[in-house]
């Protein structure tokens, strides 16, 4: 089974998280925190940076490394690497997603995440919990 690497961005503004539903490919309407591959030579910061001003033209601050998710689809292997951002400067247009949300930790279960995606949120919580 081949790997795909990949980097998500878990973007906060004061007491929300922002998520992203796909309007594309195979997990089409699937909720996910935002990002991409990565590009050969490219650290996992870079990679976010590049795919953050590319899907929702916004420059981003990437900060402390959350988790690196590993999960197998039926198809590939994903390897996730999965940080906290800020926003530095843009507006968050949706580019290539459907819809997008702003959630609380108490609202962070509202939305149908993606698999490898769902096996972040008791993470973010636990860590977000204890800087409260």
């Amino acid at each position: 089974m081949k790997t795909i690497e990949v980097v998500a961005a878990v973007i906060r503004h004061e007491d929300k998280i922002f998520a992203t539903q796909r309007g594309y490919g195979d997990f089409e309407g699937g909720w996910e925190f935002p990002g991409g591959k990565m590009e050969a030579g490219e650290t996992p910061q870079e990679a976010l940076v590049r795919e953050i001003m590319e899907e929702l033209d916004t420059e981003i601050e990437v900060g402390d490394l959350i988790d690196t998710v590993e999960y197998d689809y039926p198809k590939f292997h994903l390897k996730m690497h999965c940080f906290f951002c800020t926003i530095k400067s843009g507006h968050l247009v949706l580019k290539e997603h459907e819809a997008a949300k702003w959630l609380t930790l108490e609202t962070l279960d509202s939305v149908a995440w993606l698999p490898a995606d769902q096996g972040l949120i008791e993470k973010i919580r636990t860590v977000l919990t204890k800087k409260a």
